[in-house]
């Protein structure tokens, strides 16, 4: 289950340029303490840098290898400090292996052993390459995730402004509304309950758009709390034209959604379906918290006058919505058989 915080993980690769660069100058500087300030000849620095050029490749391209199989196992970012353990553990080990054998091989080869100071000398250089590459690709994918973070964070302000804004887009300013509001329920007579009631829910619906706009998220509870309040307002105008049921667990309230993205599914089933005595709206709001959604379905009955067919607009924005809050499952839109169906991606509570 994706949690709001949740990263989508970055592909690491398109390293390219860091290969083909990375490698020559890392393999001419791992020689300046083996002594290429005192060498005198360019015959021998070249000789040298090709085979410091072979060591650092092996090194570069096995160190790159061993990341990028760790970044895909663990990926996010509650993650990092296991991989950083793993990478630490298995790139000094390797340098180990790499420095015992090729130092015990050159030393035979030379008619000697490899003794310990040797042996730690040239393991320490060994790990110069080998730290150089793992701190390069950590350090380009927590860029990497900075900015994606940041765009992300961006794109769901954006994202939250604009649905809020087509929520208000036909309403006046919010003083100015419930102001209207208090004084038309003081103009409504006190024993017309029903007509009290209408005024107070309405006066809800509009309290909750406008503290939702600050909100990336909000509790299921809450919003199926505003649903309830939505629909006891359609409730006056379609009566039984209007029939909702409602399945969710106790344990699912707790869970996350985005804000008004229930409330949306409604009005577009009650915005483009018939819903007449012969051919009642059946709306029908269930949690499944085994496969992490939410499902919103009606039945499937589209108005054949009247309002213009809907766009898509709005579904397309709360599919950007949870993508950018990060949720793995995708919004799932389908029709068959007569009910349309939507299912949103339940986010765990932090």
């Amino acid at each position: 289950m994706a949690h709001p915080a949740a990263q989508t993980p970055l592909h690491p690769l398109n390293d390219r340029r860091f290969v083909l660069t990375g490698i020559p100058v890392l393999a001419l500087l791992v020689l300046i303490p083996r002594g290429l300030l005192h060498v005198r000849s360019w015959q021998e620095v070249v000789v040298a840098w090709l085979f410091s050029l072979v060591f650092t490749t092996a090194f570069w391209l096995s160190g790159r290898a061993l990341w990028l199989g760790l970044f895909r196992r663990m990926p996010r970012v509650e993650q990092t400090g296991r991989r950083l353990w793993w990478l630490a553990g298995t790139n000094t080990l390797t340098a180990m292996l790499v420095t015992l054998g090729l130092g015990s091989l050159a030393a035979w080869a030379q008619g000697g052993h490899l003794d310990a100071s040797t042996f730690w000398f040239e393991f320490g250089l060994n790990m110069v390459p080998t730290v150089m590459v793992q701190l390069i690709y950590e350090s380009r994918h927590f860029f990497q995730q900075w900015e994606q973070n940041v765009r992300r964070a961006e794109q769901l302000q954006s994202a939250g402004v604009q649905s809020q804004l087509e929520a208000l887009q036909s309403q006046l300013d919010p003083h100015f509304l419930f102001n209207s509001l208090n004084t038309l329920s003081a103009l409504v007579e006190p024993e017309n309950e029903p007509a009290q009631r209408f005024v107070e829910q309405l006066s809800d619906v509009y309290r909750y758009v406008l503290l939702a706009r600050e909100r990336t998220t909000v509790l299921l509870s809450e919003e199926l709390a505003f649903v309830d309040t939505y629909l006891a307002l359609h409730k006056v105008r379609f009566r039984d034209n209007l029939r909702v049921t409602q399945h969710v667990p106790p344990e699912a309230l707790g869970q996350l959604v985005a804000p008004l993205s229930i409330q949306l599914l409604v009005e577009n089933a009650l915005k483009h379906n018939v819903a007449s005595r012969e051919h009642p709206l059946e709306l029908h709001l269930t949690a499944d918290l085994t496969a992490h959604y939410i499902v919103v379905e009606n039945t499937l009955r589209p108005r054949t006058a009247g309002l213009a067919p809907g766009t898509g607009t709005g579904l397309r924005n709360v599919r950007h919505r949870y993508e950018l809050l990060g949720a793995l499952l995708p919004v799932v839109v389908s029709a068959a058989n007569g009910v349309f169906q939507v299912k949103l991606p339940l986010l765990p509570a932090r």
